[in-house]
Formats: C-alpha cells, structure tokens, sequence
C-alpha cells in the first residue's frame, strides 16, 4: 500500500480489513458473524438485536444465498454511514 494514502483511501482500507476479519478465507458473513462485527466494530452507530438481525439480513442479502458478501456489506456501510452523516456536518 502507498505511505501516502488519504483519509478516505485509508478508511476504504479498513472497511475491507474488517471485513475480512469477520469473514475470513470465505469471504462471507454469516448471520452471527455479521453480528459480531457490528457490535465490535459499529456499535456507535448501529444496535442490532436478534429480532432485527433477521431481518437486516435479509434486506441486504440480495443474492439470496444467506450470507453476506462484501458487496452487500458495503450496501450496509453506506446506509449507516448516510444515516449517520448529519451527525458530523457543520454549520
């Protein structure tokens, strides 16, 4: 990787680490797995409980293969990262 990398490049670098943490070689969440990661790693911006997590999992899980993919997960990034935007604007 570049030394000199920006702040955005270098959180799209941590977005994949994470992920890969939680998915391994696999390259897939599974539910408890998507679990684990949000409340580790997003638990400031999101609370999943098991009630809701059927369904976010199914609401991202567009392939129907009951597993999260990294591009799926990044569906999820991006709405919480839009949801969470207007916390940080200034005026």
């Amino acid at each position: 990787m570049h030394r000199n990398m920006s702040d955005l490049e270098e959180g799209m670098v941590t977005i994949i680490k994470v992920f890969h943490k939680y998915s391994g070689h696999k390259c897939k969440l599974k539910k408890a797995e998507l679990k684990a990661l949000i409340n580790n790693e997003m638990s400031q911006f999101i609370m999943v409980k098991n009630e809701t997590l059927d369904k976010l999992v199914a609401d991202l899980d567009q392939n129907g293969d009951l597993e999260i993919d990294f591009k799926e997960f990044i569906t999820l990034i991006a709405m919480v990262t839009s949801a969470c935007s207007e916390l940080f604007q200034t005026t």
